[in-house]
């Protein structure tokens, strides 16, 4: 964990979590004509199981991270609104880059909505590249990944 200011969610850290999420991700219902995947997820679980990290004090961003044999799967990053444009976002992500290589992982994937736009610009400014876009379910996701040499 290369960021001291990212730190292991734990259980006291599930309120934030999820209102954190439900700032970040609410706005997109409208838009996307349901509630974004993220809102539904059982965060209590993630947190339980490792996957949760956190930034701030108050928390105002978080990563939702998974291992795999091949590759860092990112599920979820977060940023409250009250924390856009403080570079939150990209010190998570340079976290997660950090974090697949601590864990000897050669990549890190992750997807976003096909109508969250604002993610699919900012992605490959951070190394990301598009691999496909697909169905998957009831969601239209973009699918990213990004190679750690």
């Amino acid at each position: 964990m290369a960021d001291k200011e990212i730190r292991p969610a734990g259980a006291a850290d599930v309120p934030v979590v999820e209102g954190v999420i439900d700032a970040a991700f609410r706005p997109y219902i409208e838009r996307i004509g349901r509630v974004p995947q993220p809102m539904e997820e059982d965060h209590a679980a993630n947190v339980a199981a490792g996957k949760v990290f956190v930034t701030g004090e108050p928390v105002t961003g978080l990563v939702v991270v998974e291992a795999f044999e091949d590759h860092l799967f990112l599920d979820i990053i977060a940023v409250h609104p009250t924390a856009h444009g403080r570079g939150v976002g990209r010190r998570l992500l340079r976290f997660v880059d950090a974090h697949a290589r601590a864990l000897a992982l050669p990549e890190v994937r992750l997807y976003t909505n096909a109508l969250m736009w604002e993610n699919q610009e900012i992605y490959p400014k951070y190394g990301y590249e598009l691999v496909e876009r697909r169905l998957d379910g009831p969601y239209d996701r973009v699918h990213y990944r990004k190679r750690l040499l």
